[in-house]
């Protein structure tokens, strides 16, 4: 028997490494070939652990596909393009282009200094007030290619519909998703068990109706005895409970109030 055939009969599959580890997720289908498999899932599950980059396995060179892509130019952030120092310093690039020969000596020789003052109020609002935290890479990550071009989704939140779903959609204000009618057959998302979803388990939004007509709700999903399937409060009865107004009414009139100068 030859040392190949030996070795591929010795080697774990995919399954079986699978079936051996923790956390089979981790598993990769080249983690078969490794000298100790187990070791490596072993090690890849453990907390914090900085994973290998994944070109380590392509035939071409680290980052070579980007050798003619134009690179953008450079942009100011947006809080300091709002001190205005983009225009100060083009009106004086602007003038200095019109200066005769004469005045480019004389300035090399005895150069005018603070021609780009800026008010330090602006300074401090722009650095301590307005001053935006620019995206950073997470621990662990290494760039790849393409990574600048994919869709930055930590600022979604799920059951919130952005606006430019809305309008690619064509949702009309107040008006549901359209998978809202699948939702109340098969039921809300297992995923997010607490999501409140107007029309499932929480009342339709102010002026909204139940019905199938273009903007409406559905069928509320209730069963025989009028209970929702779903739980929540889908016909906002518990709301208007929490609203109604308990004991005597609280005086909301200023007190210590100035009087006006005669």
């Amino acid at each position: 028997m030859s040392k190949k055939k030996r070795k591929e009969l010795t080697k774990l599959s995919i399954a079986e490494l699978k079936a051996l580890v923790q956390k089979p997720d981790l598993v990769e289908w080249t983690d078969t070939s490794a000298p100790d498999p187990r070791l490596l899932v072993h090690i890849k599950a453990h907390r914090n652990v900085v994973p290998v980059p994944t070109h380590w396995s392509l035939k071409r060179e680290y980052l070579s596909s980007k050798r003619g892509i134009e690179k953008p130019a450079f942009a100011l952030p947006k809080f300091i393009q709002e001190t205005g120092i983009s225009e100060m310093r083009d009106a004086a690039l602007e003038k200095q282009e019109q200066a005769t020969l004469k005045q480019k000596q004389r300035e090399r020789v005895q150069p005018k200094m603070g021609r780009l003052d800026i008010d330090y109020q602006k300074l401090y609002e722009a650095f301590f007030r307005f001053q935006t935290k620019p995206e950073l890479t997470r621990y662990g990550e290494v760039y790849y290619e393409g990574k600048e071009y994919e869709t930055n989704l930590r600022h979604l939140r799920p059951g919130e519909l952005s606006d430019e779903l809305k309008e690619a959609l064509n949702i009309p204000p107040g008006a549901p998703p359209p998978w809202l009618i699948n939702q109340q057959r098969f039921g809300p998302p297992p995923s997010y068990p607490a999501l409140k979803i107007p029309g499932l388990n929480a009342p339709p939004p102010p002026g909204a109706m139940w019905g199938f007509h273009p903007g409406g709700y559905g069928k509320p999903p209730v069963d025989e005895h009028n209970r929702p399937l779903y739980g929540g409060d889908i016909f906002g009865v518990l709301q208007t409970q929490q609203t109604a107004q308990q004991g005597e009414p609280v005086e909301k009139d200023l007190w210590g109030e100035l009087q006006p100068m005669e």
